[in-house]
């Protein structure tokens, strides 16, 4: 006699699409492992979009013009094409603050006309290209060196000032540059108070 079994159809759903599942397992591991292989190469083509743009590989340059104590203009070498930078981890005084051209003239005699390796990690949140800049013929970091000569505070931005707090730290108990000046007041304040100076970048 033929006997008839009734299967729920949820559950012939179940073991139907569990057994495809186990069969395409091998195909997804290999899948998986092809996508992660080719990982590097993808952020290789993101690092070399270009000059100025965000995760850009190292490019050489010249700095042109120096518009304060943490922001300025080079030439790339590769193009030609003219990029504005804002120095990353620090923050100095505005120009329109105390202090704020005695650290721009800072900034000018550490890079003004100098060959740098500049490499672009981000940008802010007013879009502005974040940068690491040494300069060519010694490698020294020009954010560094402007917080280790007291010529600007660390920038808590995403984190970025952890480089520079130590030579913060020790340019304030020195009493070196902004820091020789009992209270000085930190650029972001004073931009809270007066609002950013009126910049003319050339």
């Amino acid at each position: 006699m033929r006997m008839k079994v009734w299967v729920r159809p949820s559950l012939a759903r179940w073991v139907l699409c569990g057994h495809r599942a186990a069969a395409a397992l091998p195909r997804m591991l290999v899948a998986g492992a092809l996508a992660l292989c080719a990982l590097p190469a993808f952020a290789q083509a993101l690092a070399s979009k270009g000059d100025g743009q965000p995760g850009a590989d190292s490019w050489p340059a010249v700095v042109t013009y120096v518009v304060d104590g943490d922001s300025i203009w080079v030439r790339s070498a590769k193009r030609g094409a003219r990029v504005k930078l804002r120095l990353l981890g620090i923050d100095a005084p505005e120009v329109c603050q105390p202090l704020g051209p005695q650290a721009r003239d800072a900034l000018r005699r550490l890079a003004l006309n100098q060959p740098v390796q500049v490499t672009v990690r981000a940008r802010d949140r007013y879009g502005r290209a974040l940068a690491t800049v040494r300069r060519a013929q010694d490698g020294v970091d020009l954010s560094q060196a402007m917080a280790e000569g007291g010529w600007a505070w660390v920038d808590r931005y995403r984190g970025w000032h952890k480089p520079y707090q130590e030579d913060e730290d020790v340019a304030r108990a020195a009493g070196r540059g902004v820091f020789a000046q009992v209270g000085a007041e930190s650029p972001a304040d004073f931009r809270r108070r007066h609002g950013p100076c009126q910049r003319i970048g050339k």
